[in-house]
């Protein structure tokens, strides 16, 4: 079965609407039980066992024809903010939750939850946030300590603030503007790592749809405190860990938008060589669109799982997401290879 057959037999519809749909449900580390209730909901739709650790992540378990078990972890928890205090004027100073490009942050919109559930709508500013008034407006470094919340209530002072239920601790959500237009790109904040939820169903349903099981058991790990570093640190025992997460596209990288990257190396050291060689092997044997790339700026759930001391061969492949951490956008067709060579891999 050539891998053209593959990829026009994944259900890009289903894909697709899938993602659409878990990319605008807010989830920064820390706050992710509405996104973990609703994919859940997406495996008891394939009448899947799942069950969930007490620090938050879902495992979903899928049943393979031999004894040998595979762990696929993908990440639910985005960036976001936090209320830090409030200033004299009433706005909100905040502390990061993982690692936002800060300049690509200026002047988007954003919702602060209470711990009550009432929501206020804002935008993350620059403190010289006018060329008509501040001389340092275009040249202000942009990072959490020159850049606050207006919120768009009738606030003058803390006072005013603190009279809305805000507080310190809320959780400060970023507009992930989700947009996929007709020709597949797929343009939104928290692709990394919400779109291989998308690409995670997409295989299961491709295995379903074909009437195959997986040669390996499968233990899918939803981690939900990658971003901040301990995600997948606790994982049941497998005998390969990979990482489906966000390939790199810029300088001194190979992959594209349109391949699923393959990591030889990211910041905590070399992936198994083995499984690198196989997944170059089966990329190349079934024509599939592939990068073999190293992240010297990067590290993902099979890290976590390393320092926690697990046994296994640990790998990282993923579509190719341009303006990381920022911006971000990928393509349909990097999200189709990397459910294409999962496929192949798992056969």
């Amino acid at each position: 079965m050539t891998v053209e057959v593959i990829i026009m037999n994944i259900d890009r519809d289903y894909v697709l609407s899938l993602a659409e749909e878990i990319l605008k449900i807010p989830s920064p580390s820390g706050y992710t039980e509405a996104i973990t209730e609703r994919i859940k909901q997406e495996a008891d739709k394939f009448s899947l066992k799942h069950t969930k650790s007490k620090k938050g992540n879902l495992v979903i378990s899928v049943p393979g024809r031999t004894e040998k078990r595979v762990g696929l972890a993908v990440h639910v928890d985005t960036l976001g903010a936090m209320v830090r205090s409030i200033t004299s004027e009433g706005t909100l100073r905040f502390t990061p939750i993982g690692g936002p490009l800060w300049a690509s942050m200026d002047g988007e919109y954003c919702t602060v939850r209470t711990r009550d559930g009432a929501d206020y709508t804002g935008t993350f500013l620059s403190t010289s946030p006018s060329v008509h008034v501040f001389k340092d407006a275009a040249s202000k470094e942009r990072n959490p300590d020159n850049m606050e919340v207006r919120l768009d209530e009738k606030v003058r002072t803390k006072d005013d603030t603190l009279a809305l239920g805000i507080d310190v601790g809320d959780y400060i959500f970023f507009d992930p503007k989700t947009t996929i237009t007709e020709n597949g790109f797929i343009k939104s904040r928290f692709l990394d790592d919400k779109i291989n939820v998308a690409s995670i169903f997409g295989l299961i349903k491709a295995f379903k749809d074909q009437g195959e099981i997986p040669e390996a058991g499968l233990e899918i790990i939803i981690s939900t405190y990658e971003e901040v570093g301990h995600g997948a640190a606790d994982i049941p025992t497998v005998d390969e860990f990979i990482a489906i997460d966000m390939g790199c596209v810029g300088d001194d990288l190979t992959c594209t938008e349109y391949d699923v990257s393959i990591c030889a190396k990211d910041s905590t050291g070399p992936y198994d060589y083995s499984l690198v060689t196989r997944f170059k092997e089966v990329a190349r044997g079934n024509g599939i669109n592939h990068a073999v790339d190293i992240y010297p700026f990067y590290g993902s759930d099979v890290s976590a799982a390393r320092r926690g001391g697990h046994d296994f061969k640990g790998a990282l492949i993923g579509p190719g997401v341009h303006a990381s951490h920022g911006m971000e956008r990928t393509h349909y067709d990097g999200v189709a290879s990397t459910i294409a060579l999962l496929y192949h891999y798992l056969r």
